[in-house]
C-alpha cells in the first residue's frame, strides 16, 4: 500500500448501500457519503454549514454483505480506505474521471447514536475470496469487546508482553 493515498471519511449515508453480485458471485456494496464541514459564523454566533462532498464508496466479498446488512441510509459512518482514480467514456462518447473510496474499514459513529455489535462467524481465508461464501453465523458480543468466549479477562492477562496468546514480544 505505500504511495496509495488513504483517508478517513465521517459522514452520513445518502442511501442504503445496495449490494450486488459480479458474474462469478462475488458480492459488492456501493454507496455515497456525504460530508458536510460545520464552520462556527462568529458574527451570526451560529453554525453555518458548508458545501458537501459526496464520495462514492465500495466494499468486496463478505464486507460487502456485512455492509449492507449492518447500514442504512441517513446512518453517521467512519471510514477509512483508500482513494481510486478510473477513467471511463459516458453515454455521448466524453472521457470521464471519477474518484471513488475503496473502503478498508467501516463502522458508525457513535458520537450521535449507539450500536449493538454482532460479531460474525469467519468463512476463513483472511481476507476473503477462494471459497464458497455462507450464511454468517451472528455471535453476541460480550460486554468486553476484547475477550472471545472462553478467553480470560483477567488484569493479569493484559499485563505481561507475549500474553496474546503467543510468545511473539511486542
Amino acid at each position: 500500500m505505500a504511495g496509495e493515498t488513504v483517508i478517513t471519511v465521517v459522514g452520513n449515508l445518502t442511501a442504503d448501500p445496495e449490494l450486488r453480485y459480479t458474474q462469478n458471485g462475488l458480492p459488492v456494496a456501493n454507496f455515497t457519503i456525504a460530508s458536510t464541514p460545520r464552520n462556527f459564523d462568529r458574527a451570526a454566533n451560529e453554525w453555518k454549514d458548508g458545501e458537501a462532498l459526496f464520495l462514492r464508496a465500495s466494499v468486496w466479498r463478505e464486507f460487502a454483505e456485512h455492509v449492507a446488512g449492518s447500514l442504512t441510509k441517513g446512518m453517521r459512518v467512519m471510514a477509512q480506505g483508500r482513494l481510486r482514480q478510473r477513467s471511463y467514456q459516458d453515454r455521448e462518447g466524453n472521457q470521464r474521471t471519477a474518484i471513488e473510496l475503496e473502503v478498508d474499514e467501516i463502522g458508525p459513529s457513535l458520537r450521535y447514536a449507539t450500536a449493538q455489535v454482532t460479531r460474525a462467524a469467519s468463512t476463513g481465508g483472511g481476507g476473503g475470496g477462494g471459497g464458497q461464501s455462507r450464511p454468517a453465523q451472528q455471535q453476541q458480543v460480550s460486554e468486553e469487546p476484547w475477550s472471545t468466549p472462553g478467553s480470560s479477562t483477567s488484569a493479569d492477562a493484559w499485563s505481561t508482553p507475549g500474553s496474546f496468546g503467543d510468545d511473539t514480544p511486542f
